[in-house]
């Protein structure tokens, strides 16, 4: 089957904690790290929006060729989760979210990976 309509794709979500708290209130800096990650683990890049929240935290979202990922941060306690969405077999997500991770300095990270639609995704 084409790349092109395949229904199959994983979806990698992650906690990552001990990262820096004021790194997680910068919309901007998020924004570019996640845009790094994802765009060196192979996916496309579309557009990124952010949100700072009062009086902490933030959601940084990236449209993706592929599908999307998503941070979601609680500098309050030093922690955030994330999520990739990738169809096909072009991106890897799993590595887009250890990337994210490496760059935030996290000193832990918990993956969980899904397998959606047709099960042949690797």
């Amino acid at each position: 089957m084409s790349e092109v309509g395949r229904f199959a794709g994983r979806h990698v979500l992650a906690e990552l904690h001990g990262v820096d708290p004021g790194l997680l209130d910068d919309t901007a800096r998020l924004g570019e790290l996640l845009r790094a990650a994802v765009t060196e683990a192979g996916a496309t890049v579309l557009d990124v929006v952010a949100q700072r929240f009062a009086p902490q935290g933030a959601t940084v979202i990236a449209l993706l060729a592929e599908s999307h990922a998503s941070v979601h941060t609680y500098p309050e306690h030093g922690s955030l989760f994330a999520d990739v969405f990738t169809c096909g077999d072009r991106a890897d997500p799993e590595q887009a979210l250890r990337l994210l991770a490496k760059s935030l300095d996290a000193a832990s990270v918990h993956l969980s990976v899904l397998h959606r639609g047709e099960r042949r995704c690797p």
